[in-house]
C-alpha cells in the first residue's frame, strides 16, 4: 500500500507539472495567446468519442492509385466556453494536437526506456538498443523513397518495420528457448548497424524526396500533428503501459540476476519476452507517429530513478509522466526560435550533456 500511494503521489505532482508545461507550451508560438484563452480553447477540445464513420482515402505507389476505407471518429464535446475564433484555431487544431502527441510520444519512451535499463540490467540502454528505432527508420525512409503514399502510410510503414526489427533481434539471440541478455544486446547492435547502411541506400535513392527523409530521421513529425495521430496513438501506449506496469515487481526482481529470479518464482524467459515485446511495440507507436527522437528514453529514466529510487512499480509511472512533460518542453524550445528546428536535435543537443553530467557526477555505471 505505502509503494502504491508513493507511486500515485509522484505521478499525481508529475501530471500537474505535465498540464502545466502543455498550457504553457500553448501560449508560445508566432501568435501568442493568453493563458486564460489557451485553458479555455484546451477544455473545450475536450470531447468524448460518439461513433465511427467510414470515409475514403487513397493509396499511391508507382504511379497506381487505389482508394482505401478510412475511418472518421466523430466526438461529442463537454465544453463550450467563448473564446475568439481566430485564438480558438491556433490553439485547438494547430499547438494542442502537437503538444498531446509530444506527450504521449515522450511517455512512451520515458516508459520503455525504464523497462529496457531494467531488462538489461544496464543504465545505457535505451528503447532504440534492440533495433526497434532503425527498423521504423527503414520502413519509413523505404515509404518516402518510393513515393508511396496514402493514409497513415509513412506511420504504418515505419511501425512494421520497427516491430518486424525487434523480433528479428529476439530471434536471432533466442536458442533453445533460451535468450540470453548480453546475445540480444550484440544481435541488437548488429542489426542495428545492418539497417543503417540500409537507410544509408535509400537516403541516396530518395531523390526530390531526401529532404523528408531526413526532416523524419531528425525527429521532425510533431510539426504536423493532428488529432488523428493523437487518437491512434493513445491505445497503443496506455495498453502497452498498462502491461509493463503490471510487471513492475518482476522487473525489480530480475535486477538481482536471472538465477536468483527463477528461485523466486520468476517465469523469466516467458518475463523476458513480455517485456522486450510490449516495449518494443511502445516504441515502435511513439517513433511511427514522432519521428527519431533520442535521449528522452535514456535520460529521464535516470532522472527519476536520483528522485524516486530504482523500484520500478514507483520508478515506471514516475518516467513515463516525466518524460512527456520533458519531451512537451524541448517541443516547445524546437518551435520558439525565429527558425523551427526538428525535436530530435534539440533532445540530442540537451540531453547528451545532461547525461555527460551524470556520468561525471553520479553512480549511473550500474543499477
Amino acid at each position: 500500500m505505502a509503494v502504491r500511494t508513493r507511486a500515485a503521489g509522484w505521478s499525481a505532482g508529475l501530471a500537474g507539472l505535465l498540464v502545466a508545461v502543455a498550457l504553457v507550451s500553448a501560449t508560445v508560438g508566432p501568435v501568442s495567446v493568453p493563458l486564460a484563452t489557451v485553458a479555455k480553447a484546451a477544455l473545450n477540445a475536450v470531447g468524448v468519442p460518439t461513433g465511427v464513420s467510414v470515409g475514403s482515402g487513397t493509396v499511391a505507389l508507382f504511379g497506381a492509385t487505389a482508394t482505401v476505407p478510412v475511418p472518421d471518429p466523430s466526438y461529442t464535446y463537454l465544453f463550450s466556453f467563448p473564446v475568439d475564433a481566430t485564438s480558438e484555431t491556433i490553439v485547438r487544431r494547430i499547438r494542442l494536437p502537437r503538444i498531446a502527441l509530444a506527450a504521449i510520444v515522450g511517455f512512451s519512451l520515458a516508459a520503455a526506456g525504464t523497462v529496457m535499463q531494467g531488462f538489461f540490467r544496464n543504465p545505457m540502454a535505451d528503447p532504440s538498443i534492440i533495433g526497434v528505432s532503425s527498423g521504423a527508420a527503414v520502413g519509413a525512409v523505404a515509404t518516402i523513397a518510393l513515393s508511396f503514399s496514402g493514409p497513415y502510410a509513412l506511420q504504418t510503414a515505419a511501425f512494421v518495420g520497427a516491430v518486424v526489427s525487434a523480433f528479428a533481434v529476439y530471434l536471432i539471440a533466442t536458442e533453445g528457448g533460451r535468450t540470453p541478455t548480453a546475445t540480444l544486446l550484440l544481435a541488437g547492435v548488429a542489426v542495428q548497424t545492418l539497417l543503417g547502411a540500409v537507410v544509408s541506400y535509400l537516403l541516396l535513392r530518395a531523390g526530390e524526396s531526401l529532404e523528408q527523409a531526413l526532416y523524419w530521421l531528425m525527429g521532425g513529425l510533431l510539426r504536423n500533428a493532428v488529432w488523428t495521430d493523437v487518437a491512434v496513438t493513445v491505445p497503443v501506449a496506455a495498453a502497452c503501459f498498462g502491461v509493463l506496469a503490471a510487471y513492475g515487481r518482476d522487473l525489480n526482481v530480475l535486477l538481482l540476476g536471472e538465477a536468483d529470479a527463477h528461485t523466486l518464482g520468476i517465469e523469466v524467459e516467458r518475463t523476458k519476452r513480455v517485456l522486450l515485446a510490449v516495449s518494443s511495440v511502445l516504441t515502435a507507436a511513439a517513433v511511427a507517429v514522432a519521428g527519431s527522437i533520442g535521449f528522452v528514453g535514456l535520460v529521464v529514466p535516470h532522472m527519476m530513478r536520483l528522485l524516486v529510487g530504482p523500484d520500478h512499480r514507483i520508478l515506471l509511472p514516475t518516467s513515463a509522466v516525466a518524460g512527456g512533460a520533458v519531451l512537451v518542453a524541448t517541443d516547445t524550445v524546437a518551435r520558439s526560435g525565429s527558425v523551427e528546428v526538428p525535436v530530435g536535435i534539440v533532445t540530442a543537443a540537451l540531453g547528451a550533456p545532461f547525461f555527460l553530467y551524470l556520468l561525471r557526477t553520479r553512480e549511473v555505471h550500474s543499477l
